[in-house]
């Protein structure tokens, strides 16, 4: 089901017309389809059907609490990587005893509010990281539950800045080290082993990399167990790509088969820890034309939101589409690039695309931007943040309103 179509000549999220949403909170806006979110989530989850499994949201894709709240409803549990994120969970609604905490620079304090919570499991990424683990656990008078991830050393064939699975990457502890870490573990005052935990990157549009890593992981399991290790988890990541241009990723079912062919033999529950998948299709971001500028060399369409609203493409090169909200022939389309206000030569949002000659106050909809927008949009140029809103069915409502410039200095001195 398409849950953002072109109805009468308009775009709109389900069936709300996204000139209705703008015309009334402004822009930039990132608006979220909850008919999307509730349709990629129950698609990961029921391909799973009939073997012991948790899908683990990945908070940082998309942190909003309307969205946590949403997937809660819906049974998920949560992939963390912070103390703020945790928090976000819980005001959520979501239980701690359903979260896993991944990342590879947890705090003292992040630790300790972890383990006063009750999370399910820690995914260790380093030994120091275990031993501090241990010691804090044991001055509690409690054990850590813990995986350790493994680095699997193999290349998942996506940007090199989420690739994850490398051996020069700084996540996870080489395969080869994971008896000697699992020993140490097993040894250690503070520490309960319950799990495995592999990821090897984001935006996957392959089964391939995962069937290998997979493998690997799998045969590191029953050699574990052979150890005398009880291990009752394995956490296989996320990483599922989704279509931004012309890619055809693997549909949850599709990797479902490929992850059961190779590890449903081991008797174990299998965590994964989707995010884009889940949120990236389901959310646009809309902005304004403010001003058109064409040079000897270059054809520019000003917009108001910029790289500090949506970072991607400044920061991967990533491609997103862009559609006029209002249904237009493409004949009248040139190259331009579709800039912001930033004071950057860096901010943009498309470099040399087909824009069609769309006027100052005209809308646009920046596609796949329910994954990394919002969450990793910041206040440079001390420019306030967008609201996001959700619509469900004919129905919308702001989740989250957008910043003032009172929010942007609360707290400061002179």
């Amino acid at each position: 089901m398409d849950f953002f179509p072109f109805t009468n000549g308009e775009l709109h999220a389900e069936g709300v017309p996204l000139e209705t949403i703008a015309s009334e909170v402004g822009t930039p806006v990132y608006v979220y389809s909850q008919g999307a979110l509730t349709s990629f989530f129950r698609g990961w989850y029921d391909a799973f059907q009939g073997v012991p499994h948790r899908i683990c949201y990945s908070v940082k894709a998309n942190s909003s609490l309307a969205v946590l709240g949403l997937f809660r409803s819906l049974g998920s549990a949560f992939d963390v990587v912070s103390g703020g994120e945790l928090e976000r969970v819980l005001r959520a609604g979501g239980k701690a005893g359903d979260v896993v905490f991944s990342g590879v620079g947890k705090t003292d304090a992040e630790i300790n509010q972890a383990l006063d919570a009750g999370i399910l499991m820690f995914n260790v990424e380093s030994e120091e990281e275990l031993e501090r683990l241990s010691e804090i656990a044991a001055g509690k008078g409690v054990r850590a539950p813990i995986s350790v991830r493994v680095n699997p050393d193999v290349d998942p064939q996506t940007h090199p800045y989420i690739s994850t699975g490398l051996k020069t990457s700084k996540f996870g502890i080489a395969i080869a080290r994971a008896r000697e870490v699992y020993q140490r573990a097993g040894a250690l005052p503070g520490i309960e082993v319950r799990g495995l935990d592999a990821h090897i990157g984001s935006q996957l549009t392959s089964t391939t990399p995962f069937r290998d890593a997979f493998q690997k992981v799998g045969e590191l399991l029953e050699q574990l167990r052979a150890d005398g290790h009880t291990i009752r988890h394995l956490d296989l990541g996320g990483g599922l790509g989704i279509t931004y241009k012309n890619e055809v990723p693997p549909t949850p079912a599709d990797y479902a088969r490929e992850v059961l062919s190779v590890v449903g033999h081991l008797g174990v529950e299998l965590l994964f820890e989707p995010g884009r998948s889940l949120v990236g299709n389901a959310g646009v971001m809309l902005t304004r034309v403010l001003f058109r500028k064409e040079t000897e060399a270059k054809r520019f369409v000003i917009v108001d939101a910029g790289m500090n609203d949506l970072i991607r493409p400044s920061l991967y090169g990533a491609y997103q589409e862009i559609h006029a909200v209002k249904q237009r022939d493409d004949v009248d389309a040139r190259p331009a690039d579709v800039v912001g206000p930033i004071c950057e030569s860096g901010d943009f949002l498309a470099k040399d695309r087909p824009v069609p000659d769309v006027g100052r106050g005209e809308l646009l909809a920046v596609m796949s931007a329910g994954a990394y927008g919002f969450v990793m949009a910041s206040n440079y140029n001390t420019r306030p943040r967008p609201p996001e809103v959700m619509v469900d069915g004919t129905t919308w409502r702001v989740v989250r309103p957008r910043e003032t410039l009172d929010d942007l200095v609360r707290g400061e001195v002179v």
